[in-house]
């Protein structure tokens, strides 16, 4: 096997898998470390409810078949009020899609390796030069990519990685049937992503219902390590408790039941400002770095993203006469993820820490604000757009705001907006 390539990524997900992808289609030498035996994959890290919408299947060429739903509308529920827009969106079999990013590298000529676990950076000096594997196993490479998520054993060897356990979001997942998708009382979630705001499912987060098809769906709590989790959280509640209250009280899964021979998916991801996401000959991408969006946890389009941005900065640091992997010529990178993946993201972190601490009663009032509005204003308030975040506040938000502002004027590490 060759020991020496022009780039070497640690991880096959979305991010690790676009990446090379796009690096392979431009002649490059890549090779893809994957911690999963081939045989398996994508088993322990088949771990994303997969919701995504048209803009990614097209910027990325996602074929149909590996949707399992295509959905025609997003619902948004309050413990007592809900609201529906209009927007198309496709659940997909998340395991499906990462194989077939694997097939798509590979035909444009990356190699994989599987069963192959990162164990840290080879450096000479100062600067990494490889990857080792597998023990004592090594690979060199002009650039190295760190995509295997919050582990992220690279990034924190270098001194990258910034991921912060209060900023972590836990979640869980069932695929299930039985599911009554249109109860009376409960907006109607046929062909539909829901996500609901409910402190007493999930504490400090959100929980969903993402339809698979017939009276089938993707059921899920998260929750952020928060304020409002630990203020409301019952003791010694754990993830699958939130997950079983949810299913014993909720009218719609009365005569519902998990699939059988479906998996419980488990995972979680920083929502967090990120710090340096790169290096001399080195860049983390994906959840290696908080790539996930803040608000709604949308993530394989983020990821995906970040891959892209990391394989232009590769082309900007290889291309020229006399390479250049310095910090400061892929500093590119970083420059298109501010700027394409996650722009506006301080404001969208402000909106996600204020929106997560909100009080029960406060959702009721965030739907009939929503039902009132046009039909545009939550997509500019997702996007970080103040003027529209300032239409969904009252008057009696203040005091809230206020206390709010004050426990983070106290947080000596300002962690929800790092300058």
């Amino acid at each position: 096997m060759n020991d020496e390539y022009d780039i070497v990524i640690a991880g096959a997900g979305p991010a690790g898998g676009q990446c090379a992808r796009d690096l392979a289609a431009r002649d490059y030498d890549v090779l893809v470390l994957e911690t999963e035996p081939e045989s398996e994959f994508p088993r322990q890290s088949n771990k994303s409810t997969a919701g995504t919408f048209p803009s990614m299947m097209s910027a990325f060429g996602v074929p149909g078949d590996v949707v399992q739903q295509y959905t025609d509308s997003v619902v948004l529920e309050s413990p007592n009020d809900h609201f529906t827009r209009d927007l198309s969106g496709a659940v997909l079999d998340f395991a499906a899609f990462k194989r077939w990013l694997v097939a798509e590298a590979r035909e444009n000529g990356a190699e994989f390796r599987f069963d192959a676990r990162v164990a840290g950076p080879v450096m000479e000096g100062d600067e990494i030069v490889g990857v080792r594997f597998n023990g004592d196993r090594e690979v060199n490479a002009e650039i190295v990519i760190d995509a295997t998520g919050p582990s992220a054993p690279l990034a924190s060897e270098l001194g990258v990685s910034t991921l912060e356990r209060e900023n972590q979001a836990i979640g869980i997942d069932y695929h299930m049937e039985g599911i009554d998708l249109d109860h009376e009382g409960y907006g109607d979630l046929h062909d539909a992503m829901m996500l609901r705001l409910d402190h007493d499912i999930a504490p400090g987060g959100y929980s969903w219902i993402f339809h698979t098809g017939e009276d089938t769906a993707k059921v899920g709590v998260c929750y952020i390590q928060n304020e409002r989790h630990r203020e409301k959280a019952k003791s010694g509640m754990t993830i699958d408790g939130y997950m079983q209250h949810w299913l014993d009280t909720d009218p719609r899964f009365e005569n519902a039941s998990k699939i059988e021979g479906g998996e419980v998916l488990r995972g979680s991801a920083h929502i967090q400002m990120p710090g340096r996401m790169h290096t001399d000959s080195f860049m983390a991408i994906g959840d290696t770095v908080p790539t996930i969006d803040p608000l709604w946890g949308e993530g394989i389009n983020k990821c995906m993203q970040s891959g892209r941005a990391a394989a232009i900065a590769v082309d900007h640091a290889l291309t020229p006469a006399q390479p250049d992997t310095s910090a400061d010529r892929l500093s590119v990178y970083e420059d298109l993820w501010h700027e394409q993946v996650a722009p506006k993201m301080k404001s969208r972190l402000l909106m996600t820490e204020i929106l997560y601490l909100a009080p029960n009663d406060r959702y009721d009032r965030l739907m009939t604000d929503l039902n009132r509005l046009d039909d545009e204003t939550l997509s500019r308030a997702n996007d970080g757009d103040k003027a529209a975040i300032r239409k969904l506040l009252h008057l009696s938000d203040i005091p809230e705001l206020l206390s709010w502002a004050k426990r983070r004027l106290r947080d000596p590490s300002n962690r929800w907006n790092p300058a």
